[in-house]
């Protein structure tokens, strides 16, 4: 690394004003910035820091994600085993065949990502921001497997659209993961739902085989299945007919997102970012709890006409992209709310509403995404309602007084 320090060291001056090469000024600093901590420092005033900058923020939620990312590597391969017929399941094959496949999607949104974002940083000239090391991980994390092309479409779109348009990193107003899938929902839906959108179904290098869907073999997911029952007992089944218990349900093994299925990785995550201090426990906390409290009220209100009011409140929280949501997504702290009791407010809508768009809309079995990106929209509204209830409580004592 001090090799890599020296060089650094001997080409900045070429890429400083009057340089050869200052055009890509801000592209040299990214790569500076990434690989050790920034040279500059306070001039004026009286400044206090630690140890925890943006950079490092951004690497602790990225190794958050990575229990995620791993089992969805083992599981990714363990559908395609299964629906192949395969009787035994070599880990590390199923491993491989999960790399394999996640690999080309997270090198291309990093590369649509982090480009959209150098060509910006060198026309507005500021620095590259971080930002996008969490992005570019998240968004093949909560997409279907198959989606290559299509994911560098949505990419760029929420990247310029969503983020860019109102000023980069800490400005956007939406998550940009979120509105990467809201994009591919709309724009592609045969592509995101159904039997097929879940499941890898190609031969990668020789490991796994060509699920054929045409011999009884569905990929759709829990939430799926639950949206088109017809009636009698709720039953839940993997790809090939048999019975899912919520144990399974809770490690993983289910079709779903690359990284959403296992709630067990999740709040492995959750645990890592709460320690941290890095996410919002009052967020995560209220989430998970505005999930059970309308789980529990759907449940006791079921109705044969939405088949997922016959879910138990706990699968409600182990189905479907809800656990992911709580802990990676509502906990933005840039989109989510600020002040604490609106952090509340905020956490315990996004699970309520969840919860219903899933329950009440046979369409849209997935709520989770949306209730988030909703409350993006309505957390500057909830902080400020908090603040001028504030402002009023502490006028009206200042009033009180004789």
């Amino acid at each position: 690394m001090s090799l890599i320090k020296k060089y650094l060291d001997r080409a900045r001056p070429h890429f400083q004003p009057g340089g050869r090469f200052q055009a890509l000024h801000s592209v040299f600093d990214g790569v500076d910035t990434f690989l050790y901590t920034p040279r500059d420092t306070s001039r004026s005033g009286v400044h206090i820091h630690d140890a925890l900058d943006s950079k490092r923020v951004m690497i602790i939620v990225v190794v958050a994600l990575l229990p995620c990312l791993l089992f969805g590597m083992y599981n990714c391969g363990y559908q395609n085993y299964l629906g192949s017929g395969h009787a035994d399941f070599p880990f590390w094959e199923l491993m491989a065949y999960g790399f394999l496949a996640i690999l080309p999607k997270i090198v291309v949104t990093y590369l649509v990502g982090l480009g959209i974002e150098f060509v910006v940083a060198q026309w507005r000239h500021e620095e590259i921001q971080e930002g996008f090391l969490v992005t570019g991980i998240l968004i093949p994390l909560i997409c279907p497997i198959e989606t290559l092309w299509m994911m560098a479409l949505a990419t760029a779109f929420s990247v310029i659209f969503v983020k860019e348009v109102f000023g980069g990193t800490g400005y956007n107003i939406f998550n940009v993961a979120l509105v990467t899938r809201a994009f591919l929902f709309f724009s592609y839906p045969a592509s995101m739902s159904g039997d097929r959108a879940f499941i890898s179904a190609r031969p990668i290098c020789g490991l796994g085989g060509t699920v054929n869907f045409a011999d009884g073999i569905s990929g759709a997911t829990p939430l799926g299945q639950v949206a088109t029952h017809a009636g009698g007992p709720l039953e839940i089944h993997n790809i090939v007919g048999d019975p899912v218990s919520n144990w399974d349900a809770f490690l993983g093994l289910i079709p779903g997102s690359f990284g959403e299925t296992s709630t067990l990785c999740i709040f492995i995550g959750a645990a890592l970012l709460l320690l941290t201090g890095i996410a919002s426990w009052k967020v995560m906390l209220s989430v998970f709890a505005g999930g059970l409290l309308a789980g529990v009220a759907v449940h006791v209100l079921q109705n044969s006409d939405y088949p997922a009011s016959m879910l138990t409140p706990w699968q409600q929280i182990i189905y479907g992209g809800f656990a992911f949501a709580a802990v990676f997504m509502a906990t933005d702290p840039v989109t989510a709310a600020r002040t604490g009791a609106g952090k509340y407010i905020y956490g315990l809508l996004v699970g309520v509403i969840a919860v219903i768009i899933r329950t009440y809309n046979n369409g849209y079995p997935e709520g989770a995404m949306l209730a988030v990106l909703l409350m993006n929209a309505f957390a500057p509204l909830i902080d400020w309602c908090v603040v001028q209830t504030n402002i009023n409580r502490r006028l009206n004592r200042v009033k009180a007084k004789p």
